[in-house]
Order: structure tokens, then C-alpha cells, then sequence
């Protein structure tokens, strides 16, 4: 089994890299805590440092990102100390870094307790990434092999795709996390769809991870709407509408759900209706024009 964690994770001020390190600190403390094996947070999270490494406020977008990139490395060693710490597999979000190619990716890192880490870039970048930030889509889909087994990672846009989480379900994934940041209930119902979506046709687990609250410093982060929750298949063995746990709607909290790697073997063997194994037969070339006789 996999205890799972997902923050609810309120976008705050922290007026340098230590505040923001100690917040980490304070939330991992209490989902160690309640026996969390494996903490997810946000993407984009870490962006609240935004205007206090820039020096302004409020910071531009511009400002704020361009602030993030060369502070990229300290954060990400900052999210190492925590997850050594406090013992944990961690998630913390994701950051935007620069490439080899010289261009910025929002990668997400996936960090052991040892502090070893590897990363999934966002493939499909939104409209606000790629026409007003600057951040440029990264590479494809991977999957992290882990102590349950092995698990995708499909941040936000990206889980409303169906090729990203199938690449990474036919590689042998049983879960698949998708750390979001929505700034509207719109965004965030694509976001929520598209997970539950995922996870009837491909018989797997998917949780989602939003930011919540509002900060009018930030521009990247002034708005953050959603609520973490965990989907299941539709299916025996699971709740009949697919909602293994959901948190309340924009309020800070950890989510919890307790995973079990097995059930998802045994839907897909034995379920009411068989998607994992159907999705092959499924796919078809393009259509055919229908002739009216």
C-alpha cells in the first residue's frame, strides 16, 4: 500500500528562499506525520518566490520569471534537504529552469529520500506559458520507478491528453500524479475531467494537486482555484464514481488516500468492462467520409 499526500497548497509571501524552505519544512513535518509515504505539492508552486527574488513589488510576469531561473538550483536543493529530512518521497512541484537548449521548461522533480532526484518536463504548454511567459514545452513522457512500483508524472495541461498518460501507462504505470496551477474553476474542471478521464480508460490511479488562494503580489500566481483529489476506475472494488478522495474546494489542507497497487492488477484482469486492455482495439486510422445512400 501507498499512502499518498497532496497539498492543497496555499500560495503565500515568503520574503526569501529560508521562508520558503521553512514552509516546506512545517507542511512535510505533518504529512510525515499522518504517515505519508509519498507527498505531492503544486506545480508551479515554489513561483511564490517570485516577487521577492525579483526585488519588486508587485513583479511582472517577466520580472518574476527571470527571477526564478537562475535560483532554480538553490530551490531544488532546498527541496533535497526536505525530503531527506523528513525521510519521504516528495513531489515538490514544479520550477521553471533552463535548459541546454538555452530555453526555460516547467519541470517537475521527483526526489527519493536518499535526495536523489529525476525530473518530468510539461510537454503541452498553455496559453499563458507559451504566448505570455516565455516557457517552452519540454521533453516527453517518462515513468520513475519506486518502492510500489512504477508511477507517471503528467503536470497539469498535460493530463488533459490522452497519449501523455497512455505512453506512460503502457510503460508499466499504476499512478499517475498531475501537480496543477488554475487560476479559474474552469481551469481547474479541465484539469479534474481530464485526470478522471485518464484514469476509467486506462484502469489506473490519478491525483491531482492544486495551488489555492489569491495573491495580488504575484503576477504569474494572483488567482489559484481547485482541490486535490485522487480517481480511480469506475469499476468493482472502487467507489462508484471513481472519487477515492477529494479535499474542500480552495482551502489549505493535505488530502490523503491509501493506494493499492494490486486492485489496479485486478481490475484490469477482472473488471466489469476492460479499457487497459480494449484501448489497442480502440484506436482507429482516420475516418472514413460516411456515404448516404
Amino acid at each position: 500500500m501507498l499512502r499518498l499526500a497532496l497539498l492543497q497548497y496555499p500560495v503565500e509571501r515568503p520574503g526569501s528562499l529560508t521562508d520558503y524552505a521553512a514552509k516546506l519544512d512545517r507542511w512535510l513535518s505533518e504529512a510525515k506525520l499522518r504517515g505519508a509515504d509519498l507527498a505531492v505539492m503544486p506545480e508551479y508552486a515554489c513561483v511564490e518566490l517570485g516577487s521577492a527574488l525579483a526585488n519588486a513589488s508587485p513583479a511582472t510576469e517577466a520580472e518574476e520569471l527571470a527571477a526564478m531561473v537562475p535560483a532554480a538550483d538553490g530551490i531544488l536543493a532546498a527541496m533535497q534537504k526536505a525530503a531527506l529530512k523528513h525521510n519521504i518521497w516528495l513531489l515538490p512541484g514544479s520550477l521553471p529552469m533552463a535548459g541546454p537548449d538555452g530555453r526555460v521548461h516547467n519541470r517537475a522533480p521527483l526526489i527519493r529520500p536518499d535526495g536523489r532526484y529525476a525530473f518530468q518536463d510539461k510537454r503541452q504548454m498553455t496559453r499563458f506559458e507559451d504566448e505570455r511567459w516565455g516557457v517552452s514545452a519540454g521533453a516527453g513522457p517518462s515513468i520513475f520507478e519506486t518502492p510500489w512500483g512504477m508511477i507517471g508524472i503528467s503536470i497539469c495541461y498535460d493530463v488533459e491528453f490522452p497519449d501523455h498518460v497512455r505512453a506512460q501507462v503502457e510503460a508499466g504505470a499504476w499512478l499517475i500524479l498531475a501537480p496543477s496551477c488554475t487560476d479559474s474553476l474552469h481551469g481547474f474542471n479541465r484539469v479534474r475531467i481530464g485526470a478522471a478521464a485518464r484514469a476509467m480508460e486506462n484502469q489506473c490511479y490519478v491525483a491531482i494537486c492544486p495551488t489555492v488562494g489569491v495573491a495580488p503580489w504575484s503576477a504569474a500566481l494572483d488567482v489559484n482555484r481547485g482541490r486535490a483529489a485522487v480517481f480511480g476506475p469506475v469499476d468493482r472494488g472502487l467507489p462508484e464514481d471513481g472519487v477515492l478522495a477529494q479535499g474542500a474546494l480552495d482551502r489549505a489542507e493535505w488530502v490523503f488516500a491509501d493506494l493499492d497497487p494490486q486492485l489496479i492488477e485486478t481490475v484490469r484482469r477482472e473488471g466489469a468492462v476492460l479499457n487497459h486492455r480494449d484501448w489497442p482495439s480502440a484506436r482507429f486510422e482516420r475516418p472514413a467520409l460516411a456515404e448516404y445512400r
